[in-house]
């Protein structure tokens, strides 16, 4: 029996998850729907706009992304130290950006005189809103029904427009979070829609390549685009704040992974393979089945079977889901 979501969220573990949602009753994010010849083609900067405003509320950064014509995949990065630092206030404040605040809330917020019955009830508010915060399920639910909405509404239709709830990847190592994000990025390279990274619409990987493009023209300062994950490198076993890999490594992996995608030969590699699948022990034909087929191959948790083993251990599974696959192509 599948575990429930909430069980493939594991803090403790690692902070990095892969989410993906997908469109029901033929609905189109964007492209030409061949039903009614009607383009959708905006809906795709709906989904990426809404992911920045909701970094914004969230102590939750965005590692990779890719919005499809009928899906969008998202790996997120959650920072449970940073919503355990914000004041009462900043709760609040930021809970306000998304819902309407209750009577009492909003006198406590406005330093209005309260009973110590009334300080209780907003405390556990506050404690329930701080944990929301930090929750994958709450930034899923706060991105995915305004889309819904928004869609219906412009349809002209009810009911439901995604297909169930997301369904999520536990990453519990670096090995795992690069495959991922190449795996995500990659996304309109595997689907005949772009050439390379950098011409691969509403993705992460041409929005960092924009903006590296823009540090190179007019600044020596490198930034992060807003809502991302910045590239820190030198990982270290605590997994810090940020991706535990270098920019320039990244985007030379996911171009020369892109090249033999591209190809399209059943066991072609490109020459001069990148230094980091060495450094992260890695094959190269492994690395390139995963970057096509991560999402079907695994299920649930992945990493390094050491990590993947002890994660079910303390999660009391009665076995462990994905080990032959990671012993080969991760280990």
């Amino acid at each position: 029996m599948p575990k429930p979501r909430k069980a493939l969220v594991l803090l403790e573990e690692t902070p990095y998850y892969h989410c993906v949602s997908r469109c029901v009753r033929r609905a189109h994010l964007c492209g030409v729907d061949s039903h009614t010849g009607k383009s959708y083609e905006h809906r795709r900067q709906w989904i990426v706009d809404r992911m920045k405003q909701l970094t914004d509320v969230f102590a939750i950064d965005i590692c990779a992304y890719a919005v499809m014509s009928n899906h969008y995949h998202v790996i997120l990065h959650v920072d449970t130290q940073c919503t355990a630092e914000w004041s009462e206030q900043e709760v609040i404040a930021r809970w306000e950006r998304l819902f309407s605040l209750p009577v009492i809330v909003q006198r406590y917020h406005s330093q209005d005189t309260i009973t110590c019955a009334e300080r209780e009830t907003v405390s556990e508010l506050l404690t329930k809103w701080r944990k929301r915060l930090h929750d994958i399920s709450w930034f899923m639910r706060c991105l995915n029904e305004p889309i819904a909405r928004q869609a219906n509404k412009e349809d002209g239709c009810s009911g439901r427009y995604w297909e169930g709830r997301y369904k999520s990847q536990a990453l519990l190592d670096e090995k795992a979070l690069m495959a991922c994000m190449a795996y995500v990025d990659l996304n309109p390279i595997r689907a005949g829609l772009a050439q390379t990274p950098e011409q691969s619409e509403y993705t992460s990987i041409a929005e960092r390549t924009d903006q590296l493009a823009r540090d190179q023209a007019y600044s020596d300062k490198k930034e992060t685009p807003q809502g991302l994950a910045p590239f820190i490198g030198h990982p270290r076993q605590d997994m810090p704040e940020g991706l535990p890999f270098r920019l320039s490594d990244y985007l030379a992996l996911v171009d020369w992974t892109g090249r033999a995608i591209l190809e399209n030969k059943r066991g072609y590699i490109p020459e001069n393979q990148p230094p980091i699948l060495e450094r992260l022990k890695i094959e190269p034909k492994h690395w390139l089945y995963m970057t096509q087929h991560f999402e079907s191959r695994f299920k649930g948790l992945v990493g390094m079977s050491h990590r993947l083993t002890a994660a079910c251990r303390r999660m009391e599974y009665r076995r462990t889901p994905n080990l032959g696959a990671v012993r080969l192509l991760l280990t």
